[in-house]
């Protein structure tokens, strides 16, 4: 399962590099090359993880040893042993061969590209446009969030007269009690968690993503104004032994002595990122806390990085400490015997369903994209539903394909979510609310609008009498996530959604994974067993229709698609000889 690496390991110290002798890592931690080369190479020890974020295991892989890249590094092992830092350091050389007779063109033609603000995708530099998102070159999306127009430069704000709203309504707020408020949680400090080295292209999970939710607040008055902020401290140590093992911190505090360090490829970490994450658990825990107590009527974690996947050993899918995890330990401390945890993020949690999976006194629900098991991270199927006297504690409702909108979501939320929850009757409700299942979300690819956000969020707020607490996890276009958090805000704040999705129809295959749940489900709360047998009759047969539609169009597809060129050629000759073959003893017969 594990790939050793033996790297001549550079801290940054102050303004000089030097090397780490007897620097000892934890396991699944990469960390970049760097400084002067008028050193001499001392080999360290470090594990690397050979489980890449969303690679599947390969057991049985070569060693792959490491020199210094000063002095020419040399590599042995496959592509698919090597992680990203040594793959850029050979240039993307992966072969053995000599390739000296190799005349590459001397005269490289660059073009110039930009990097879209919103989506982080390239494009050209002759387009004004985004060809993914349509955003402008120029927008500013960073200075007024999704009110910001995304046709136009950076000044221009689509709606002004909600500015002036959200202003005018901020202004009443400030007479109204302290535990009537909506807290927020901020610090600017989370924006300094970021990539060292740009790849291809700029990294999904970055400082942008709460630089446009926070532009989208100030905007329209919310933040600051009608909500209130709490001060920003560090969690302790002790706080995370209650969700996570040694291994998870040190590995996590370790990077803060590195300039540039990976827990898996896609997992990056600097030497701000440790402080980062204890900020954002810290302001988790301590928004729980205020909430349950009444200090605060509800309230939303504006934090990063990220938490869900980050489990009790390790940190990965851009998540190092599980703020959800840590937000309702924190509510039990102060008092609260059950918690529900609501992940709507378009990935499953994988690391809060193993924190809890058996332990009833938190309830962790997750809606997400599965596919079977082939979208990261994998895991999530409807068969997961806890262990080891944890039961029916872990309902997972696995999406089977993507594109899914707020139809299946609603649909889920009503027959599934809202009937498990009201018979848990948690005391203290957590939304992981990732908002990369949101329209235009280059991630997720899924097709949930800011209305159902409001309406799930609605929904919600019926449960442990309002005691909320959203968390913000995933979300990687910024008009989507910024717009998206804006319409849950203002739900906390006590607003009516823009509009209420009644009577919804579910799509065919959202249909039957809720049918497969409930079916699952029904064994743990048997409040489910007749909603099962309603939904069954109204639309079983629907359902089971659609599958013998699908079956008989597969033998529609043409023959010579399924055979092959030479097979089609072969099958048809073949059948002809069979043919003229009847014919002459038919005419023999006769004769």
């Amino acid at each position: 399962m594990w790939s050793c690496a033996y790297l001549s390991v550079r801290v940054y110290e102050g303004c000089n590099w030097f090397i780490a002798d007897d620097f000892v890592f934890n396991e699944g931690m990469i960390v970049l090359e760097g400084g002067h080369t008028d050193h001499k190479s001392v080999s360290s020890t470090m594990q690397v993880n050979g489980l890449g974020n969303g690679v599947s295991e390969n057991n049985g892989r070569d060693q792959v040893v490491v020199t210094d890249v000063t002095a020419g590094k040399k590599y042995s092992g496959t592509h698919e042993d090597m992680t990203l830092e040594e793959m850029y350091a050979k240039d993307g050389d992966f072969d053995d061969e000599d390739d000296s007779d190799w005349d590459p063109l001397e005269n490289h033609i660059a073009v110039p590209t930009w990097f879209c603000v919103n989506c982080t995708l390239v494009n050209l530099d002759g387009a004004i446009y985004c060809h993914i998102c349509g955003e402008h070159k120029e927008s500013g999306i960073l200075r007024h969030g999704f009110l910001a127009s995304s046709l136009h430069e950076a000044d221009s704000v689509t709606n002004k007269s909600l500015e002036r709203n959200g202003k005018s309504e901020a202004s009443c707020s400030q007479s109204m009690a302290p535990h009537k408020l909506t807290a927020v949680g901020f610090d600017e400090r989370m924006l300094l968690h970021s990539e060292v080295e740009m790849k291809s292209h700029p990294h999904p999970e970055r400082p942008d993503r709460l630089r446009a939710i926070a532009a989208s607040l100030a905007t329209a008055g919310i933040f600051p104004g009608r909500c209130r902020s709490i001060p920003a401290r560090e969690i302790t140590r002790e706080e995370l032994l209650k969700v996570h093992s040694d291994e998870n911190i040190n590995s996590v505090q370790l990077s803060s002595q590195c300039v540039a360090s990976y827990f898996t490829p896609d997992t990056y970490a600097n030497k701000d990122s440790a402080l980062a994450a204890r900020l954002a658990a810290g302001l988790c825990a301590d928004l729980a806390s205020a909430i349950y107590s009444g200090r605060a009527k509800n309230g939303f974690a504006l934090v990063r990085p990220p938490g869900h996947h980050a489990g009790v050993k390790h940190a990965m899918g851009f998540c190092l400490h599980n703020n959800a995890a840590v937000a309702a330990s924190a509510a039990q401390a102060a008092g609260a015997k059950k918690v529900l945890i609501l992940d709507w993020d378009v990935h499953h949690g994988n690391g809060t369903q193993e924190i809890y999976e058996q332990n009833k006194t938190v309830l962790y629900v997750s809606l997400h994209r599965h596919e079977g098991g082939n979208f990261y991270p994998g895991t999530g199927a409807a068969h997961e539903f806890g262990s080891m006297g944890g039961e029916g504690y872990c309902v997972n409702v696995p999406w089977s394909r993507g594109g899914v909108g707020d139809n299946d979501y609603i649909f889920a939320f009503e027959h599934i979510v809202l009937p498990i929850a009201r018979e848990f009757a948690p005391d203290f409700t957590i939304i992981s609310a990732g908002f990369d299942a949101a329209r235009g979300d280059p991630l997720g690819c899924c097709d949930v609008t800011p209305v159902g956000y409001a309406q799930m969020t609605k929904m919600l707020t019926s449960l442990s009498k309002g005691k909320l607490l959203v968390i913000l996890e995933g979300g990687y276009n910024l008009r989507s996530i910024s717009s998206s958090a804006t319409a849950v805000i203002k739900v906390l704040l006590g607003e009516k959604p823009e509009s209420m999705l009644e009577n919804v129809v579910p799509s065919k295959s959202g249909l039957r994974t809720v049918l497969d749940v409930l079916e699952i489900q029904n064994n743990f709360w048997p409040i489910l067993g007749p909603i099962f047998s309603d939904l069954q009759s109204r639309w079983g047969s629907y359902a089971i229709q659609e599958i013998k539609k699908k079956n008989k169009r597969r033998f529609v597809v043409p023959l010579w698609w399924k055979l092959g060129r030479k097979k089609f050629l072969h099958h048809t000759l073949s059948e002809q000889l069979r043919l003229n073959a009847r014919k002459r003893i038919k005419s023999s017969l006769w004769l």
